[in-house]
């Protein structure tokens, strides 16, 4: 008999993958190992709760260095290969809840054309800075200063679907801030630019050394163009919770409550909490820190000391999880602290999924689409299923 969960609970790794996908090379990803690489630079990752669930069993022909296999794992363990045509958080996200991005969106590693940039000029009355490709670190330590002085805009993009603009709290007020992405967000939209995301990034600090970026980061994301998984579940009455930056990647549709984090700490924190109200649905929870801080700055000791941290919390919230309740652990691509560049790279995503109900677990068949995951949820609340996806419900005994 089908089992059916009151609660299922998905935490997002945000960025942390297990090894090349089988299209890397169409990225020029060929060799990526985000998971691998962080622990061979940590000269082992001490995450015994993440062990404990089989984290390795993911990869028996190459475990990760610290992880032992399992051969009593806690959790079903398989790994899932993305379909979606880019590697964004946005394309993960979505194609998560059952609606993969087919169409690529599109980039401008050369930066973006004069006509957009000079519309952005008019409406903000600032001049903008730099627009090209870089890190964003490195673009306030080069910029900062001289924002301090002119009040110019710094915008940047990477090789993501995106435009971001850097400002100075003190200089650029937040709300300021917010009003002139809002308006970058509105013009592409469309064709001929079609962006995946328009992010604020806001950072203080009096100079190139004392810089740094604030947690009032907001990203502004393209309306998903057909209902998902969360939205199923919210017409069907069901709680729909968000923590971190999912609202803001669905634009808010199908979320019925969501709450900002600051860090992968007060997401955890969060979600800990969620574990003790009584509710009946879905929470989703992304922790952006591995790869918003680490990832794309190619901190392999520092992405891992957060997998650590990570870990230590993850051993507050099982003891928490009910019999009724149904974790899922995985990641939306990659970002390998310990590869060239400073982009997302395309790996497949881990995916441990676990109840204290589980009276045996074994291998899940590898998933060949994230959205198996939004599947699975919409088979268990027995609510309207996505187009795209295979619940792996019943293989959960």
């Amino acid at each position: 008999m089908t089992k059916r969960f009151k609660r299922i609970h998905i935490i997002v790794l945000d960025s942390v993958g297990i090894g090349e996908a089988t299209d890397a090379a169409n990225y020029n990803d060929e060799g990526c190992d985000t998971l691998g690489h962080t622990a061979e630079a940590m000269n082992g990752l001490n995450v015994p709760n993440l062990t404990k669930l089989g984290l390795s069993n993911i990869r028996p022909e190459r475990p990760i260095q610290g992880v032992p296999i399992q051969e009593q794992p806690l959790a079903y363990y398989t790994k899932m290969h993305e379909v979606s045509a880019g590697k964004d958080s946005m394309d993960g996200h979505w194609e998560m809840m059952g609606l993969p991005v087919r169409t690529p969106l599109h980039t401008f590693p050369n930066g973006f054309p004069d006509e957009l940039i000079q519309k952005i000029e008019s409406f903000s009355g600032r001049k903008v800075l730099w627009n090209k490709p870089a890190s964003g670190t490195e673009i306030i330590q080069k910029l900062g200063e001289r924002q301090l002085k002119t009040g110019e805009l710094i915008v940047y993009t990477s090789g993501d679907s995106v435009l971001q603009i850097a400002a100075h709290e003190h200089v650029i007020p937040l709300e300021e801030l917010y009003k002139i992405c809002e308006y970058a967000r509105k013009l592409t939209i469309d064709e001929p630019y079609h962006l995946g995301r328009v992010i604020a990034r806001p950072y203080v600090g009096n100079s190139a050394d004392t810089f740094e970026r604030t947690a009032n980061r907001r990203d502004l994301t393209l309306v998903p163009p057909e209902k998902t998984a969360l939205n199923f579940l919210d017409d069907a009455g069901l709680d729909t919770l968000a923590v971190g930056k999912i609202n803001d990647i669905f634009s808010g549709k199908g979320i019925k409550e969501g709450w900002h984090t600051v860090s992968n700490e007060d997401g955890m924190e969060r979600f800990i909490a969620l574990l003790d109200r009584d509710f009946h649905g879905l929470s989703f929870t992304n922790l952006v820190d591995f790869d918003a801080k680490y990832g794309h700055r190619r901190e392999p000791v520092l992405f891992g000391k957060a997998l650590e941290a990570f870990d230590r919390q993850l051993g507050e919230a099982l003891p928490k999880l009910k019999k009724d309740d149904l974790l899922m652990i995985t990641a939306d691509h990659g970002n390998d602290p310990g590869f060239r560049g400073t982009d997302h790279t395309r790996e497949f995503v881990p995916l441990l999924v676990y109840s204290p109900s589980f009276s045996s677990v074994e291998a899940l068949p590898v998933r060949q689409t994230f959205a198996d995951l939004g599947a699975t949820v919409a088979d268990n609340f027995a609510v309207e299923m996505p187009k795209t996806g295979e619940s792996f419900l019943s293989f959960l005994n």
